[in-house]
């Protein structure tokens, strides 16, 4: 059985992967995040997970690495259109925030799975739809004092105090942490593993 190497440092995604029973290593990957101008939300996304994956590449014999990343776009009209990652700063959170305040936004995550030694490649992303109830200054203000928002993209977590913040969601929420679990089952399937196997039960089941 390959070796699942986590290219992140998300303690999000650490837990998810935990949460499933994956047996797994962490080796976070340092690449440039920045976003290109003409590039979609799903571009971006399926481009940096990817770079996340190939930073590894040959550091790693016998292991399959997981590269992810994920942004949330607004939309505050027919034809504009805001993507976030993370905050660089306090104030910047607070901007992102005063934006999102009474929206609909879009979390898309990427996942970029690459076999270290065969070089196969399958990626994908998922999204999910996030409704944002309207926010004074003062809560906002409130919640940037928990720190929460300083490394998530969008400057808030649908699973931490930012809750309290969300009206609805539609879609998968593990999307929306920051990890679709059903979109990384796909993808390892079609890499011939089925995730399930990788649990202690079955692994340590007798054949």
């Amino acid at each position: 059985m390959k070796n699942i190497i986590l290219a992140s440092s998300s303690p999000r995604r650490k837990e998810i992967l935990e949460m499933i029973g994956i047996p797994f290593q962490i080796c976070p990957a340092d690449i440039d995040e920045t976003l290109l101008s003409e590039e979609t939300s799903e571009q971006a996304v399926l481009r940096l997970s990817g770079m996340k994956a190939e930073a590894l590449s040959g550091k790693f014999p016998g292991s399959i690495v997981i590269g992810s990343d994920t942004l949330v776009q607004a939309q505050l009209d027919c034809r504009t259109h805001t993507v976030f990652g993370k905050p660089v700063d306090e104030k910047d959170a607070h901007r992102m925030l005063k934006i999102l305040s009474g929206q609909r936004s879009v979390v898309y995550t990427g996942i970029c799975l690459l076999d270290m030694d065969s070089g196969q490649r399958e990626c994908g992303y998922a999204t999910t739809e996030v409704y944002m109830k309207s926010l004074s200054d003062a809560a906002i203000e409130k919640y940037i004092c928990t720190k929460e928002p300083l490394d998530k993209a969008g400057a808030y977590a649908i699973q931490g105090a930012g809750a309290v913040f969300i009206e609805k969601i539609q879609g998968d929420f593990f999307n929306g942490v920051g990890l679709s679990v059903s979109l990384l089952s796909d993808l390892f399937l079609k890499m011939g593993i089925d995730l399930l196997d990788l649990h202690p039960e079955n692994r340590d089941a007798p054949p």
